[in-house]
């Protein structure tokens, strides 16, 4: 996604300047080329040296500053762009932005680009709620500036509310939605995509519940890749401690399986494509504590019963031109067990990986993958990044939704 993207990062004079430091060394990492701009009350908050570290290359500051080679610097940098992320955003960047005001080097830049904007706010809670701001905000996004919201929370001033810059992982998100359209790869334009994600809980009293390790990263990597290619995502997720991906179309959180299964299968007959990568719990307690079970003397013997078979029911139900997928966590005879998923369940093909390797556990942010298919064809992979694996699942998809039409 990143490798050679010519990004500007922006870096304007609020707190939250020092995030700034993490996002470009991110955007580094994975193979962009970054150049940072500071506005002169950036350079209040973190020195140019960190930048110019982090980026490998001179930060831009003065407009008027001699080049080492006859260039228009702002002109220039402006033409070299493919992306341009500012972050943090000040309330008065936004309104000089809004108001088409050059007046520093970042400016001149945000208003010569022919490239993508986007705007990473912070600022005091009062400040963002504040009319002109907001104007200020709708107008860019008229012409076409991509925003990503502040959080709520803490802020620096002492306040509670919200204009906390987004996270770093928040904005590269909105920012690879960004590039993905650069690509021009949106092969799911048009078709709606329902993803299921994360374990569910089983509870047996207010306190306990039965779980499993299952993290959720799978299924939200996949949820990602979807939006990036255009499609309209419905993602339903079990309890994970990860923020859903920007441009979801709807977003549910569920917590048994009971629930799961109803929010799936009542959207299920519209969705061209239904992936089940949430670990499901196969059993729930035939009855459940209204107090805190206390413990007592003997042993606390539980009565389970079956959950419904999210998958099987979906694969019963599937409607031709439905693409369905469904996963399977396995520690021992992984083709086989695969294959008579695939059977007996209905699916197109099955996601299988062995959870006992290292690195393709829950968790983990990289997965050794095999497709396994009905008629027992395979396509194994390396192991590879969740969203690695995200794009091939998704190429599979699109290969098999052209066949059917």
């Amino acid at each position: 996604m990143w490798q050679g993207k010519r990004i500007i990062v922006g870096i304007t004079g609020g707190i939250a300047a020092y995030k700034a430091a993490d996002l470009v060394s991110q955007l580094v990492k994975a193979g962009a080329e970054v150049r940072v701009i500071m506005t002169p009350s950036a350079q209040k908050f973190i020195t140019p040296l960190t930048l110019q570290t982090l980026s490998r290359q001179p930060v831009g500051l003065d407009m008027f500053a001699e080049p080492k080679a006859w260039e228009v610097q702002h002109i220039a940098w402006a033409d070299w762009a493919q992306l341009v992320i500012v972050a943090p955003a000040t309330a008065n960047t936004i309104g000089k932005l809004a108001h088409g005001l050059a007046d520093n080097l970042l400016t001149a830049v945000l208003m010569a680009t022919r490239a993508p904007i986007l705007l990473a706010p912070a600022m005091n809670v009062h400040m963002w709620e504040n009319p002109l701001v907001q104007a200020n905000l709708e107008k860019l996004q008229a012409v076409g500036v991509r925003i990503v919201e502040p959080e709520s929370g803490r802020l620096a001033c002492g306040y509670e509310g919200k204009g906390r810059m987004a996270a770093v992982n928040t904005i590269l998100e909105a920012a690879a939605l960004i590039c993905w359209d650069l690509e021009g790869k949106r092969d799911l334009t048009g078709r709606k995509v329902l993803i299921t994600a994360g374990g569910t809980r089983e509870p047996l009293d207010p306190v306990r519940f039965i779980a499993n390790r299952s993290s959720g990263k799978m299924g939200y990597a996949l949820a990602t890749e979807a939006v990036r290619r255009g499609g309209q995502v419905v993602l339903v997720s079990g309890p994970v401690e990860l923020a859903p991906p920007p441009g979801l179309a709807e977003f549910i959180r569920v917590e048994r399986a009971e629930e799961m299964a109803e929010a799936v299968l009542s959207r299920a007959p519209e969705m061209d494509v239904i992936i089940k990568a949430a670990a499901v719990a196969d059993f729930r307690p035939v009855q459940v504590a209204e107090q805190k079970v206390k413990k007592g003397d003997g042993d606390w013997v539980l009565h389970l019963q079956k959950n419904p078979d999210i998958l099987a029911i979906l694969g019963a139900r599937k409607r031709p031109g439905q693409v369905l997928v469904g996963f399977a966590a396995e520690t021992h005879d992984l083709l086989a067990n695969g294959a008579e998923k695939a059977r007996r369940k209905g699916a197109d093909f099955i996601v299988a990986n062995d959870v006992s390797r290292p690195g393709s556990g829950f968790g983990s942010d990289t997965n050794e993958v095999t497709f396994i298919f009905p008629d027992g064809a395979t396509i194994s992979w390396p192991l590879l990044s969740k969203q690695e694996v995200a794009a091939r699942i998704f190429d599979q998809i699109v290969q098999l939704l052209g066949e059917e039409e």
